[in-house]
């Protein structure tokens, strides 16, 4: 059975702005790569820090087409007759989007001290000289749904960027 899906983007952008650990999955040719990562959001963008080189990079630069992933289980696994389904409370959010690294070393710093700021809200910019060490990219979201599992009742969201 499909899901009904709720057209709303709030819900789901709680849990994004509340989770730190998701997981971003990539195209290796014909077959998937995923990585898991902390990472920030801020308005309808994934932001995290990498090295300046890598298979991850290599892979958004092949294909910038992503989906990034986070998920929570806030109750336990609950004992159910034989036949019946398995309950468990949960939430989680998938985000597909266009993936790029951060070239210009301005719009890097931006967001290194973003993502830095999301952990450390009051620790200072970090230094150009640093920033020039770092690697940065930028997923802009084009759609996300989630799901929300509470007490056997389920909740599922959609939301699509630019739509109006």
């Amino acid at each position: 059975m499909t899901p009904e899906f709720i057209e709303s983007r709030a819900e789901m952008e709680q849990i994004l702005h509340e989770e730190v650990f998701g997981f971003l999955g990539m195209s290796n040719e014909d077959r998937p790569y995923v990585v898991p990562l902390n990472y920030t959001y801020v308005d309808g963008r994934i932001l995290f820090h990498c090295a300046l080189e890598g298979k991850k990079l290599d892979l958004i630069r092949a294909n910038p087409q992503v989906c990034f992933t986070v998920a929570r289980q806030p109750g336990q696994f609950r004992r159910h007759a034989e036949g019946s389904n398995c309950e468990v409370d949960s939430e989680s959010v998938i985000c597909s989007g266009t993936a790029r690294f951060i070239d210009d070393l301005t719009e890097r710093a931006e967001i290194i001290n973003a993502f830095n700021r999301s952990f450390r809200p009051d620790d200072v910019d970090i230094p150009l000289k640093a920033v020039r060490s770092c690697g940065a990219v930028e997923i802009a979201v084009s759609e996300m749904t989630g799901r929300r599992e509470h007490n056997k009742t389920l909740t599922c969201w959609r939301y699509r960027f630019g739509d109006k």
